[in-house]
């Protein structure tokens, strides 16, 4: 089946309510939507030229700040209209979940096969300290109900991730030695 390019979207829906230039949104893929999406550098700047071919933002560059030409990139009605209509649109389906880790699982057969033990300390400690990173933006972004209810599905988004991650070394302890 092939992935639908959401990418459009995303970059549309960051910049929505304020402009942004092509690297304050990369940086925005490496602290915030990273921990649910990703995108490369290249695939952003491709990306953000098509956009403004099909009229769904419109650029502006010059000497911003200390007189360091940029681009700010700004929503067009017709991008809101498309990242309304988008937003709307049931999801339908179920994303396919692509982890190396659990691909490689599937190949042992032995439950005394010393890689298993390997690979479950390893994995935990990468899910130990991406939780930690995940409440530590909780308290930082969201210190109080103000903070929640203003970006609410932010919030939403980072309870679900910190849940997630709890699950999975509750998972892993269970198999752990």
């Amino acid at each position: 089946m092939a992935q639908k390019n959401l990418l459009k979207y995303i970059l549309i829906g960051l910049l929505e309510n304020e402009k942004k230039t092509g690297y304050d949104l990369k940086k925005l893929f490496e602290t915030e939507i990273g921990e649910f999406w990703s995108a490369k550098h290249s695939q952003i700047y491709l990306e953000l030229k098509r956009l403004e071919e099909q009229g769904y933002i419109a650029s502006e560059t010059g000497l911003f700040g200390n007189k360091i030409e940029k681009t700010y990139y700004t929503v067009t009605e017709k991008g809101r209209k498309v990242l309304n209509e988008w937003e709307e649109t049931p999801t339908g389906e179920l994303p396919i979940n692509k982890d190396e880790f659990i691909l490689k699982l599937y190949f042992i057969h032995n439950k005394n096969d010393k890689r298993i033990q390997e690979m479950l300390s390893e994995q935990y400690r990468l899910h130990a300290s991406k939780l930690f990173h995940l409440q530590e933006r909780m308290k930082l972004l969201f210190k109080d109900e103000i903070s929640r209810t203003k970006n609410y599905g932010h919030f939403l988004i980072l309870d679900l991730a910190i849940r997630r991650e709890q699950e999975y070394i509750g998972w892993i302890k269970q198999y752990l030695y």
